[in-house]
């Protein structure tokens, strides 16, 4: 019932940038976690090699197992420059204010990695900058949801300045048994068992004007990315996926809502998805599968909750789809996975 990783589900091999000098400075071989995550070490020379994404999230919850540093991901973001975007950094440099620069952020998002999504919400006086990952099953989306957000606010201290910080960050998943890594990081207590992951950014902050960079430098940089987006092949599969995930929390993930925000009908929606071998409703499905996972398995939500962040319109609706979709009830099915985890945890298989 899962979503296997695809040939597309890419990401730039500088997301792991700094992770060997990381392990080193724990105690622990780099190449070790790499070779059992079948990666080679000569992979990470290059910034700009793909490598699979669910592989990197593999490798990173291996990784803070292994150090038993839990705040490994912010300590991985904390070794990061703002060079690791490549070409992207000349371009955000070059916009008049940060609030642009997110814009373009968004835009060229799929040439950093395939597995990222970000919207920018105004709500006032404030920004919300919602960022989310594609689901892949059975992995735990901790390490990876916090250096992705952590990223993001290392790239707004560089268009802002090195004292600035959000008004509130965002996790989905529970809270660690210490805070004080993330504190130390973000200047603040993050919230956890949220209905999304991200930060509530001051307006004001975001729209000062900075003193942009290098006019050609960054000229040429965005010829560059428009030509890759223009080369960048996305099936009509991908696309819903990334439209499903961002309509679900409100109710309104239709296909005829799909289809209208892709700028088609339905009928040449579903025709195009039929064309890859898929169905609108088997792809609902699988995400919402997929969701529902990662909610019960990651977060303390309250029942409801998951519920509305799935689209079901009640509890007792979401709860007749979990039982069709498991086999059990959502309390059998916590329980089992709560004895699942003391078996594990006294070494059995």
């Amino acid at each position: 019932m899962g979503m296997p990783p695809s040939s597309s589900s890419l990401i730039r091999s500088a997301s792991l940038s700094g992770y060997a000098a990381l392990m080193r400075s724990l105690g622990h071989d780099p190449a070790a976690l790499l070779r059992a995550a079948g990666l080679s070490a000569r992979l990470l020379d290059n910034p700009e090699t793909r490598i699979p994404i669910h592989t990197v999230r593999e490798l990173l919850n291996a990784a803070a197992r292994t150090t038993g540093a839990e705040d490994f991901a912010l300590r991985l973001a904390a070794r990061r420059s703002f060079s690791d975007l490549g070409p992207i950094s000349l371009v955000l440099k070059d916009e008049p204010t940060p609030r642009q620069a997110l814009d373009s952020l968004c835009r060229y998002l799929k040439l950093i990695s395939t597995g990222m999504i970000m919207r920018i919400e105004d709500a006032g006086a404030n920004v919300l900058i919602r960022q989310e990952l594609m689901p892949i099953t059975g992995l735990a989306t901790r390490q990876s949801m916090e250096l992705t957000v952590a990223m993001m606010f290392r790239i707004l201290r560089e268009l802002i300045g090195p004292q600035w910080k959000p008004l509130q960050v965002n996790f989905m998943h529970q809270a660690p048994a210490d805070l004080s890594a993330h504190r130390a990081f973000f200047g603040l207590s993050p919230l956890f068992d949220q209905a999304w992951s991200g930060m509530v950014c001051s307006l004001a902050d975001l729209q000062l004007l900075r003193t942009q960079g290098d006019p050609g430098v960054a000229r040429f940089a965005r010829d560059y990315l428009e030509t890759a987006l223009d080369h960048r092949i996305e099936g009509m599969g991908a696309a819903c996926t990334e439209l499903i995930i961002a309509l679900l929390p409100g109710g309104r993930c239709t296909a005829q809502q799909v289809a209208r925000h892709l700028g088609v009908d339905r009928r040449t929606l579903h025709r195009h998805l039929s064309a890859e071998g898929q169905s609108f409703s088997a792809l609902l499905n699988r995400i919402r599968t997929e969701l529902a996972l990662r909610h019960l398995q990651e977060s303390r939500q309250a029942l409801g909750e998951v519920a509305g962040l799935l689209g079901f319109s009640t509890p007792s609706s979401f709860c007749h789809w979990f039982r069709a979709s498991f086999g059990y009830s959502v309390s059998v099915w916590r329980r089992l996975q709560t004895g699942r985890g003391s078996s594990l945890a006294h070494g059995a298989p």
